[in-house]
């Protein structure tokens, strides 16, 4: 007899802005202007936001993270040293046309054990938009 899988509730557009939210204060605390993304598990945009003041790449890092967190299910924080010479996934970024970026800053969102999103955050030093994106998930719970 196998198992019905459980449900899942799906992430949320108040759960993206919720993330999109503590993702900004933990900036705005830290001194810092900063872009954030939120993705669906489909990688469909739910949130964004771009303070007025962060360096206009940041929105486009910060999508780029979130989807990278979201295919790969990992923190992009985990995963630079695997682009490297040498490393696993090392031609991963020029072999497939997405817009993949491994630079911390992305991390995937899970309920219940499932992937149900990602949130990118860009605009501050690679460690610090990481832990913003890692502190907004852990607010979500």
């Amino acid at each position: 007899m196998t198992a019905t899988p459980t449900a899942v509730a799906p992430l949320t557009t108040q759960d993206a802005e919720a993330l999109v939210e503590a993702a900004r204060v933990a900036a705005e605390d830290a001194g810092v202007t900063v872009a954030v993304t939120v993705l669906d598990a489909g990688g469909h945009l739910l949130a964004f936001r771009r303070d007025d003041r962060a360096v206009l790449i940041a929105g486009e890092t910060s999508t780029r993270k979130a989807y990278t967190a979201l295919q790969l299910n990992a923190a992009t924080a985990d995963l630079v040293d695997a682009v490297q010479p040498g490393g696993l996934f090392h031609t991963l970024p020029t072999a497939l046309d997405r817009p993949l970026l491994f630079i911390a800053g992305g991390v995937p969102v899970h309920r219940g054990g499932r992937l149900i999103g990602a949130i990118g955050v860009g605009g501050g030093a690679p460690e610090q938009d990481h832990g913003f994106a890692t502190e907004a998930v852990r607010q979500l719970g």
